[in-house]
């Protein structure tokens, strides 16, 4: 059985979290015009997939662009440096997955409740955003500079 948890902002994208019984994460996404992803990154022992459930999305896989449009996925096995933005005129949603679980915990922490008062715009603070850098690799989430 799913159940979604309590919705965050993390990064100036609304994530909804979903409790699984699996050995895997996963989130609902959605991300507003021109919001860009997070810096380019890898994982080094997680798989992660997305599919596009609204609108569309841009991804920069190992320095290629590939638009994703409604119903169409990407698969991210380790060492894939990846990353994502809506260059789209209308918000999109997504699905994300990471296996093994682990990885809500980088959402857990970098995000801020979306009951809070101005939580999008809390969510891309410049202490949050340096504190993403700083801290990163501690959810095997190695930014490439």
């Amino acid at each position: 059985m799913m159940k979604e948890k309590s919705n965050l902002w993390v990064l100036g994208h609304r994530i909804s979290p979903i409790e699984v019984s699996g050995n895997y994460d996963m989130v609902i996404g959605e991300t507003a015009p021109n919001v860009p992803g997070p810096p380019p990154h890898f994982h080094t022992a997680l798989n992660e997939v997305f599919m596009v459930l609204e609108g569309e999305m841009e991804f920069l896989i190992n320095g290629e662009t590939k638009i994703l449009h409604q119903g169409e996925s990407v698969d991210l096995p380790p060492n894939v440096v990846h990353t994502f933005n809506n260059v789209g005129s209308s918000s999109c949603k997504w699905l994300n997955i990471h296996s093994p679980k682990g990885f809500s915990s980088f959402f857990e922490e970098m995000g801020i409740q979306e009951n809070e008062p101005e939580a999008m715009k809390k969510s891309v603070d410049e202490s949050i955003i340096n504190k993403v850098m700083q801290t990163a690799a501690d959810y095997d989430m190695h930014i490439k500079l």
